[in-house]
């Protein structure tokens, strides 16, 4: 058995060899970013692994609305044709998995997956600013509506 198995739950929308690439890919970036943040403690073992059981203990859904995410999008974003497209093809990969950090990066690796719009949305918020931020929304809805 490999070290990175390919969950079941996403057997039916990639393959082993495009999980490993993406979880790889997403290893990197996250520790790039931590590093540079003086997270010294970061290291693509230690991220493959917490990003790993994130998308395990995931369910397939995104950790913050529990939608089901489109596993199917994972290595589909193409940047040329974002910049043709703008918002119309970004809108496309709404559901997206992405991997968002449940702290601030500067400690140890712990991630949810959530989708690629709600990241964008969570920002560095921490997960009590977003919900504030979400309950914000909600009641000047709710006001105006």
């Amino acid at each position: 058995m490999r070290k990175y198995q390919l969950p079941g739950l996403l057997a039916k929308f990639v393959n082993q060899k495009v999980y490993e690439q993406w979880l790889h890919r997403k290893a990197v970036a996250h520790v790039r970013r931590d590093r540079n943040r003086g997270n010294k403690t970061a290291t693509y073992e230690k991220y493959k692994i917490a990003i790993h059981k994130a998308v395990c203990d995931s369910d397939g859904k995104d950790a913050y609305t529990n939608e089901e995410l489109n596993w199917l999008l994972l290595s589909k974003y193409d940047n040329e044709k974002s910049k043709k497209g703008g918002r119309n093809y970004k809108k496309q990969f709404a559901l997206l998995p992405s991997v968002d950090h449940v702290g601030n990066g500067t400690g140890p690796a712990d991630f949810k997956i959530c989708a690629w719009r709600t990241n964008g949305a969570k920002n560095d918020l921490s997960y009590e600013e977003f919900l504030d931020l979400c309950e914000k929304v909600v009641v000047s809805a709710n006001r105006c509506g």
